[in-house]
């Protein structure tokens, strides 16, 4: 992933809005955010335009407001964070990493069981 395309936490809240919900005005992701915390529209549209200029999202400009949508795919900014994560919190130990996530938050049975099944399937797959 490109340094430009780094999205800060405050870009990822409104890339998460974006991934969830399609293309968006800057009015609907304001409401959306503002459901979660006090923030100003300016703020919000102040962010976007950023966002734009970094390449992270892009604009519809046909329309009457400026419709925007992501152009980072969820899938890739979620690999590329979590590598961050493993490499620069967990010297590169992703065993470290899931054993630290479990262990610090309540897991759901059927999470767990989703967890062992990906265990079984990546067992499967590779050669012991």
């Amino acid at each position: 992933m490109d340094n430009k395309l780094k999205p800060t936490e405050s870009e990822l809240k409104i890339l998460k809005i974006l991934w969830e919900k399609g293309e968006s005005t800057v009015r609907e992701v304001h409401n959306t955010i503002s459901q979660h915390k006090t923030s100003g529209y300016t703020t919000t549209l102040k962010l976007m335009q950023i966002m734009l200029e970094k390449g992270l999202v892009g604009r519809n400009k046909k329309t009457k407001s400026h419709v925007y949508f992501p152009i980072l795919k969820e899938k890739e900014t979620q690999k590329y964070l979590i590598n961050k994560l493993v490499n620069s919190a967990f010297s590169g130990s992703t065993s470290k990493l899931v054993l630290q996530a479990l262990g610090n938050t309540k897991t759901s049975a059927k999470e767990i069981e989703e967890i062992r099944e990906f265990l079984d399937s990546l067992e499967n797959t590779n050669d012991y």
